[in-house]
């Protein structure tokens, strides 16, 4: 496979899956019942390791803005275990700050992946 086509697959696949987690804002401020606690906590972690793998592939693929996208992509991360924690308390209040900490960083990640716009 082409290595610059599976870049843009993985570049591609993150902002899918950031799309999906700036999406389950009204979810997370919702009042959620006991169940809903855990699918809403597994399915976090799922897209972290979705994210996970694509960020390692930009990374190890990436020459221009390395160093940038791993300390965006770590920050990322500490704060996805942040919100997880947050989820796992069922701490309404905490998990809005943490989720805003999230949504924060992956604009930033996305925002250093993407190719910039052709002129």
């Amino acid at each position: 496979m082409d290595q610059g086509m599976e870049l843009r697959g993985c570049v591609c696949r993150i902002k899918s899956s950031a799309l999906e987690l700036l999406s389950m804002e009204e979810d997370l401020m919702a009042d959620l019942d006991d169940g809903l606690w855990d699918l809403v906590r597994r399915d976090l972690q799922l897209k972290a390791t979705f994210l996970y793998i694509d960020l390692s592939r930009v990374v190890a693929r990436s020459e221009k803005h390395r160093e940038e996208i791993i300390l965006l992509a770590n920050n990322f991360f500490y704060y996805m275990d942040e919100l997880g924690d947050a989820v796992a308390s069922r701490s309404a209040s905490v998990v809005k700050v943490c989720y805003g900490d999230v949504a924060r960083v992956l604009r930033e990640v996305v925002a250093a992946v993407s190719p910039p716009a052709a002129a």
